[in-house]
């Protein structure tokens, strides 16, 4: 058994293995975009050319496409309505990055029509970043108060609901990057982009893409739920 502060707390459990299942996914993302950069489309087309080509398709001409530094650091930024793709993708014709191009082209598609998720994904941007920043030490100042009182109980409360707008936000991003993946993979499995044996390869990688969101939101909902255990053991204490 796990001892911690007010008794049994079973979540540390599932903080661990969500933890470890994030390590692993994240392992497995680098493994896998490694590999595939290795592999060259025939086609010769570059990654950017490949994104410049989805959002001209679908009317995005205004939408621009810069170079950030780092590894894997791909994404759309909707404010500035710019796709920035990574040193390691951007100039690169192999298939994991033609495939992560698209991927983030597809979340401008998203942008551009109005595609649910993402716009609920947006709305919950502010609120989760509080929430990921202030709740936690709310509900630990409420935990280590000597005794348990109306004003620690607000502070766990209104600290367990701050967390679950970061939790949320985590839950909602998972349909938002599916769907981005399925888009780029049914545009690149079309012909013009890739060879029809390359998509599988494209496949691969943004699987395994998916499956670090698929960790984070484990990680997120895991640690809400020792947090909820923590103030229950708190209550049948006090």
């Amino acid at each position: 058994m796990f001892y911690y502060g007010y008794g049994f707390d079973s979540g540390y459990l599932l903080v661990i293995i969500a933890a470890i299942l994030s390590l692993v996914a994240s392992s497995r993302v680098n493994s896998t975009f490694k590999k595939y950069s290795k592999k060259h489309t025939v086609r010769g087309l570059t990654a950017e050319s490949a994104a410049r080509s989805i959002l001209d398709a679908n009317g995005l001409h205004s939408v621009r496409i810069e170079s950030i530094a780092g590894n894997l650091t791909d994404h759309y930024d909707p404010k500035a309505n710019v796709v920035r793709l990574s040193d390691s993708v951007r100039n690169s014709t192999s298939v994991a990055a033609v495939g992560v191009a698209a991927h983030e082209a597809g979340h401008a598609v998203q942008h551009a029509t109005g595609y649910a998720p993402i716009k609920v994904r947006n709305v919950l941007v502010p609120a989760a970043n509080i929430g990921s920043m202030v709740g936690p030490y709310l509900i630990i100042i409420g935990l280590l108060l000597s005794t348990a009182s109306y004003f620690s109980d607000v502070l766990i409360n209104v600290g367990i609901w701050f967390f679950s707008l970061a939790v949320l936000f985590q839950l909602v991003t998972l349909p938002v990057e599916f769907n981005a993946s399925r888009r780029a993979i049914n545009i690149l499995s079309e012909g013009m982009y890739l060879e029809s044996d390359e998509v599988p390869a494209v496949k691969k990688v943004l699987g395994a893409a998916a499956m670090t969101y698929v960790a984070a939101a484990a990680v997120s909902v895991a640690n809400l739920l020792r947090f909820l255990l923590l103030a229950q053991n708190r209550r049948r204490r006090d």
